[in-house]
């Protein structure tokens, strides 16, 4: 049985990517300051494993360091993190504190205790506006918002960190993720929401209105271009890149996307379809920090990690549907 820290479990993709290493038979210790996680996907996961639970903020050092120190777990999945662009662009020293100095403080644990595995939930946004496309790793970082300039430099750290204390690292760069559990069981209870499928769906639900946030922008339909990517799908890589990793795969980056990028337009019309819907085209406050297009190239990830996204759009608006049919104010509702 492997042991496997997962910091900020209790949120939308950490609480699926515990689910995932639950049902492989690994000791799971989730540390999260609740912040913006549930104690409710947790409580159901404790069900399905060997679940602890510790509740702590990473930029306290020396409580992410006693935890660190008493669990030693074999990988650590570090997805505790703001994520969200907007804010970032109002906040940005929330970004720069919680996002740097806590995986600073993380690094600093793993080192003083001989933690050698590292999957860190990265982001297309350290890329910026595409030069080219599709989007490989290699491609120039050039992050438009503090979210995006925070995890690239909490990346660079990364790998100083590795080079001086020998620290394995996969960093995965995701795009955009949707979706929920197939069966519905857990699920995004962010709220509000910044993710489009999510609202678009929430939308069609009748759940709240739903309004286009995206500003117009140089596309073939003047909405933005990304790629969406099935959490699911999205946790399946965490669990190759654990295996990678612990099999002696070298330190290196990877982008975690389908390969085809859809417009804002685009996903709206397919949750329209799939639910037999019109949702009107009523203009919310459009967000600040964001780009016309990106979707990636996953060759590489294809190609070392042995995975690929095989769940389509369809799919990703069909799990959200039975989650908030089930939970459609989240969880705690």
């Amino acid at each position: 049985m492997r042991k496997i820290l997962i910091t900020g479990g209790a949120g939308y993709i950490g609480s699926h990517a515990v689910r995932n290493f639950l049902r492989a038979g690994d000791q799971v210790l989730v540390v999260d300051n609740f912040s913006r996680g549930w104690q409710e996907p947790l409580t159901i996961l404790r069900q399905e494993g060997n679940l602890s639970v510790k509740k702590l903020d990473l930029t306290e050092a020396a409580a992410i360091d006693a935890a660190v120190a008493e669990f030693q777990p074999e990988a650590v999945l570090h997805f505790a993190a703001l994520c969200l662009v907007d804010e970032s662009m109002h906040q940005p020293e929330l970004y720069f504190t919680n996002n740097v100095v806590g995986t600073l403080n993380l690094l600093k644990a793993m080192a003083a205790h001989g933690i050698k595995n590292l999957i860190f939930s990265s982001t297309c946004a350290v890329y910026g506006e595409a030069e080219y496309l599709p989007i490989d790793e290699r491609h120039p970082t050039n992050p438009l918002n503090p979210y995006g300039e925070s995890k690239l430099i909490a990346e660079k750290m990364i790998n100083w960190f590795g080079q001086v204390y020998q620290i394995n690292y996969a960093i995965l760069r995701y795009f955009n993720v949707c979706g929920a559990a197939a069966d519905g069981v857990i699920g995004d209870s962010k709220k509000p929401s910044q993710l489009l499928m999510q609202n678009a769906v929430r939308g069609a639900l009748g759940i709240e209105p739903f309004g286009y946030t995206c500003q117009k922008v140089a596309t073939p339909d003047g909405t933005p271009i990304r790629d969406y990517i099935d959490v699911e799908d999205l946790v399946a890589a965490h669990a190759a890149a654990v295996n990678y990793l612990t099999s002696g795969g070298a330190s290196t980056i990877f982008n975690l996307g389908n390969g085809q990028g859809y417009s804002v337009k685009e996903i709206v019309q397919a949750v329209e379809k799939h639910f037999g819907v019109s949702l009107p085209e009523r203009q919310g406050a459009p967000r600040s920090g964001e780009y016309a297009q990106v979707y990636a190239d996953p060759t590489k990830a294809r190609e070392l990690l042995q995975w690929q996204a095989v769940k389509s759009l369809t799919d990703s608006i069909d799990s959200l549907g039975k989650w908030y049919e089930k939970h459609p104010q989240g969880y705690g509702e």
